[in-house]
C-alpha cells in the first residue's frame, strides 16, 4: 500500500502534499510582500512570518530570497502568457489576434502588483539574462503569431523570427515605459495605435520566397 493511498483513507497529507502546500505558501505571502513593499525591502523574516513557516522550512524549499523570488517572477510570467494566449484565441484574423495579444501583454503589465514584481524590480532581482530566459514563451508567441499573420510560405524563418524579436521587444520596453509613467491610460492608446500602424507597414511588405 502507497503512502498516498494511506493517506487518503487516514485523511493525513502525505510529505509531498505538505511539501506542496508550504511552497504555495510561501509564493503567495512572498508575492503580497514584494508587490506592497518590493524585493529589496521584503526580508526572509517578513515572508516567513506571513507564511507562518521557520526560516529552516524555508530553506528547505528554497536557497534564498532571490530563487523565491524568481519563483514569484515564473508564475506571473505564466499568468500573463496564459492570459494572451487566451486572448489570441478569440479572434479568427491572426493579425487582430496578434493586436489583442500585445493589448492584453500591456494592460495585463500595468496591474500594480505585476508592475512592481515583473518591470520595477525583477531587472535588478534577475538580471536581464534571467528575465529574458524566464520570457521565453512568451516571445515564441509572438513568433507563432506573427508567422500565422505574415504567412509560412511567403517569408524565411529567420525573417519572420527576426521580426517577432523587434516587436516583442517594442512592447517589452513600451510595458516598461509605463511603469514609469504619469499617465499610463494616455501612454497606453498612444502605444497601441503605433502598433496599429506598425502591422499595417508590416502587411505590406513584400514577400521574400517565390510562389
Amino acid at each position: 500500500m502507497t503512502q498516498q493511498t494511506v493517506a487518503r483513507r487516514t485523511g493525513r497529507r502525505t510529505q509531498q502534499e505538505r511539501s506542496s502546500a508550504t511552497t504555495q505558501q510561501l509564493l503567495a505571502s512572498a508575492r503580497k510582500l514584494f508587490a506592497r513593499d518590493g524585493y529589496a525591502s521584503t526580508s526572509l523574516d517578513a515572508i516567513c512570518e506571513a507564511s507562518e513557516v521557520t526560516k529552516g522550512a524555508f530553506y528547505h524549499h528554497f536557497k534564498n530570497k532571490e530563487q523565491l523570488f524568481r519563483a514569484v517572477y515564473e508564475r506571473e510570467q505564466q499568468d500573463l502568457s496564459s492570459a494572451i494566449a487566451q486572448k489570441y484565441s478569440h479572434y479568427n484574423d491572426p493579425w487582430e489576434a496578434l493586436f489583442q495579444g500585445i493589448r492584453e501583454f500591456l494592460v495585463g503589465s500595468m496591474e500594480p502588483s505585476t508592475q512592481r514584481i515583473t518591470l520595477i524590480d525583477a531587472p535588478g532581482a534577475l538580471g536581464w539574462e534571467a528575465m529574458r530566459e524566464i520570457r521565453a514563451d512568451c516571445r515564441r508567441m509572438m513568433s507563432y503569431g506573427l508567422s500565422q499573420a505574415l504567412g509560412k510560405d511567403r517569408y524565411h524563418r529567420h525573417e519572420i523570427e527576426s521580426l517577432a524579436s523587434m516587436i516583442y521587444g517594442a512592447q517589452v520596453e513600451a510595458a516598461m515605459a509605463m511603469a514609469h509613467a504619469d499617465d499610463t491610460d494616455e501612454l497606453l492608446e498612444s502605444t497601441l495605435s503605433q502598433f496599429r500602424l506598425l502591422f499595417e507597414s508590416v502587411q505590406r511588405m513584400p514577400s521574400t520566397l517565390k510562389p
